[in-house]
This record gives structure tokens, C-alpha cells and sequence, in this order.
């Protein structure tokens, strides 16, 4: 692959020696062992076709899922045709953020969709245009709310363990204090959080659903917060949205999430996109691009971007956060697939997620597989698992099925409205023969 690489050997040998390394290996040191992708070795000089033809060959060896019961961040929903038919167009493709607010009418009307779309879902004054994912989207909420009197923030327990890693990174470079709330029956304990809530925290950040798929008590929780003159931020499925309370109706100060359950397919961890909303008094601390509607000087509708000085307009230091650009194209995609699916079909989903979710446990349970959690939940739950949890997966997977995710020795499952119930039948099982 030497050929295709534009500098030379010598020239990378300096590179490399200015930042004192002795390979391009060891800029991956970082990176644990067991997850970095094996070399290719190419030797000689091959042609572009048979570069093409060696690499497809290589993609065939990925495993391909017909049913897929894995959440836990990433999830399997149905995606209108319309969508992709829309968001590939060339002209919304090659859209970056729009330096040249003037000339990028589009653009920017289509940012003011996808806002005008998540306060509406969210049930919030003002939504920023994304951020990188929901787990940034997170962290960056916890950076809104710190200040020189408050730098703690109370995370509850029950949040993805990933995110909890990205607001843990956010937070130690900030200098903010993260205490995590302990669980009770697979929720956040009530009890300790009234207990923690003390008068250098500056803000409660709570999943609901949570990363069991569990509902949480999200108006206690933001009753809690408030009690303390604290801010509550809501972690939350769009999906769910359209089922549950929303964050605005409990009163919450900051909503944030995934947004790729809105018309963005499981592609390999990403390109994603982290929603984030807020109330009216928070709007100049949100991280990121806000695109605004006025007129023009004849009247006309137009669209500006709106309290930009955050960023790169400002001295650095002087930023609220690092957002610089944003996911447009993603935030688009969510916006078309919002408006394609409407309220009601936003409703529809949600309601589908449920039930399927609902059946899927019972015929687990039938299968020997017992739930961990009582209560209500939403579209995941986690059961005990008789066996070593990858005897099932693997079982599973060699009938083409991807089934949930090992924790502690138990499985998250996961339904979405694209599983059958012949489907979940299967799964069952084939499941109840894995531990037989």
C-alpha cells in the first residue's frame, strides 16, 4: 500500500522522529491490543482493481445478523425509505457547517427543523445543533451547569457505563468533582441521592430509561434537585420520548441523548449525533451552533446563526466547550426521519418497542431466563442466564441472530418494532436448547 501513501520513507522517519517515536505503531499504544484492527500486508505493487477485489474479500468474512436483540446505546429500529432518498442527495452530502451563514440558507434551514423538532420531542425551550454523540452531549450538559461555587455533579449509577466514562474525562479536565448515586432494585436510590444532594453540587444527571432499560423516577429526582438548587439533566431515548413524560413536562433543566434511533442505521459505532436541549435560562451556555429565524431587510424569512461568540469567534480559553462544528448531515437525517414518521408515528414505534419487549421477556422467562428488575421498562431488560452468557450468544449467532449484551453474568436484551414475533419465538428457543 506503500504506492498509495504520498510521502516517503524518509520523510515519515522525520515525522516520526519529531514527536519521538520510533514507528507508526506506536501511535496506537493508547489503544488496547485486543481491540486494534490486524495489518493488512499488501506486498509489491498492486493495481487499484486488485486492491478493490483483496479488500472486498476481506469484508466477507464479516458476520451478517438477520435479528438483532442488542441495545445498550445502539439501536435496530426501522428507517423510512424516504430518509436515505433525501439526506444522499449530493447537495445535503457535501454540507459542512455553515461558516458563511448568508449563503448557507439550507443549510441553516434544516438545523432550525432538526431544533424546532428536538424541543418539540423533548418538550424544551431551545436545542443547540448537535454535538458528536450522546455520551459527549452529557458530558458537555455537566460543563453548563459547574461554576467557581458549585464543581460536583451527582451521576446516578443506572447511566450507560460509557457515558459515565466520557462525563468521568469531561470532568477531571474541568476539575469537577463526579459522585455516582448508588441503585436500588436496578434504579437510583432516592434515599442516598437526598442524602448527596449537598451545597457544592452543582447539578443530578439521571438516564430514563436507564442503561437496564428500567424507567427511573425522573420527577423526584428533579424535585430532589431543585430542592437543592441544583440542576437535573435527563439522559433520554428519542424513541421513548414519544411513550414517556418528557423531560420539559418533569421540569427538567437539560435534556440530552442519542440520537441515533432517529433514521440513523447501526453502521460501526457511527457517525452519530448527541441531541441536547434546555430551558430558555440556559440557552447561552449551550455548547455548539444555534440557528435562529428573523427577516431579512425586505421582509423575507431568513435564518442566522444565533449567540455565536462561544466557539472559534472567542479566545479559547474563554470557550464554553470544544464544539466547533456539528453533525449536520446526521442531524438532518434525524430531522427527515422525524418528519416522516410525525407524532403519531413516533407513538406508533414506541408503543411496538414496548409490547415486543414485553412478549420477548415472557418467553424468555418461559425459557429459564428470569428477569433481574421489576417495574417498568421500556424496550430492553436484563435477565439471569442459566449458563455462561456467551454459550447462548454464541448459539445464537450461528442461526444468524444477535442477542443481547453480556452484564454481570446476566444478558440485556433488547426489541425493537422490527422484531417479529416468529422471530422472538426463535430466539426463545433456541435459547431454552443453549441451556439445556
Amino acid at each position: 500500500m506503500g504506492g498509495y501513501i504520498p510521502s516517503t520513507e524518509a520523510e515519515r522517519r522525520e515525522m516520526l522522529a519529531s514527536i519521538g517515536l520510533a514507528s507508526p505503531e506506536e501511535l496506537f499504544r493508547q489503544v488496547p491490543e485486543s481491540i486494534r484492527f490486524p495489518h493488512i500486508s499488501m506486498e509489491g505493487g498492486l493495481s487499484e482493481m486488485e486492491v478493490s477485489r483483496e479488500m472486498e474479500e476481506i469484508s466477507e468474512k464479516n458476520r451478517v445478523y438477520r435479528s438483532v436483540f442488542r441495545g445498550a446505546g445502539a439501536y435496530d429500529h426501522y428507517i423510512p425509505a424516504i430518509v436515505p432518498a433525501v439526506t444522499s442527495k449530493e447537495t445535503f452530502v457535501t454540507a459542512y457547517t455553515p461558516y458563511q451563514a448568508e449563503i448557507s440558507q439550507g443549510v441553516l434551514q434544516s438545523i432550525f427543523e432538526y431544533q424546532t423538532m428536538i424541543c418539540e420531542l423533548t418538550g424544551m425551550d431551545v436545542s443547540n445543533a448537535s454535538v458528536y454523540d450522546g455520551a459527549t452531549a452529557a458530558a458537555e450538559a455537566v460543563r453548563m451547569t459547574v461554576d467557581t461555587r458549585r464543581m460536583a455533579a451527582l451521576v446516578a449509577d443506572t447511566i450507560h457505563p460509557m457515558v459515565l466514562e466520557t462525563v468521568q474525562t469531561y470532568a477531571d479536565g474541568a476539575g469537577v468533582e463526579i459522585r455516582r448515586v448508588p441503585s436500588k432494585g436496578g434504579r437510583c436510590d432516592l434515599d442516598a441521592l437526598r442524602e448527596m444532594l449537598v451545597e457544592d453540587v452543582a447539578c443530578v444527571l439521571l438516564q430514563s430509561p436507564n442503561f437496564f432499560g428500567l424507567v427511573e423516577d425522573g420527577d423526584s429526582v428533579v424535585a430532589l434537585a431543585h430542592a437543592n438548587q441544583s440542576k437535573a439533566i435527563l439522559s433520554v431515548n428519542p424513541i421513548a420520548c414519544a411513550l414517556y413524560k418528557t423531560p420539559g413536562e418533569m421540569g427538567a433543566d437539560i435534556a440530552v441523548g442519542e440520537g441515533q434511533p432517529l433514521g440513523m442505521p447501526l453502521s460501526f459505532g457511527g457517525p452519530y449525533l448527541g441531541f441536547m436541549a434546555s430551558t430558555s435560562a440556559l440557552m447561552r451556555k449551550l455548547p455548539g451552533r444555534i440557528v435562529g429565524q428573523t427577516t431579512d431587510l425586505e421582509g423575507k424569512r431568513a435564518y442566522v446563526l444565533t449567540l455565536q461568540a462561544r466557539e472559534q469567534h472567542i479566545r479559547r480559553e474563554k470557550a464554553l466547550s470544544n464544539i466547533c462544528s456539528n453533525q449536520a448531515l446526521c442531524a438532518m437525517t434525524a430531522a427527515v426521519y422525524m418528519a416522516a414518521m410525525g407524532g403519531e408515528g413516533m407513538r406508533q414505534a414506541a408503543r411496538a418497542c414496548h409490547a415486543k419487549a414485553a412478549y420477548l421477556r415472557a418467553a424468555l422467562e418461559k425459557a429459564g431466563f428470569a428477569p433481574v428488575h421489576q417495574g417498568e421498562f421500556f424496550h430492553e431488560f436484563l435477565t439471569e442466564c442459566p449458563v455462561e452468557p456467551e454459550r447462548v450468544l454464541s448459539a445464537l449467532a450461528n442461526q444468524g441472530i444477535l442477542g443481547g449484551l453480556p452484564v454481570n453474568g446476566g444478558i440485556l436484551w433488547c426489541a425493537t418494532e422490527k422484531c417479529s414475533r416468529a422471530e422472538m419465538d426463535r430466539l426463545a428457543r433456541i435459547a431454552r436448547e443453549a441451556v439445556g
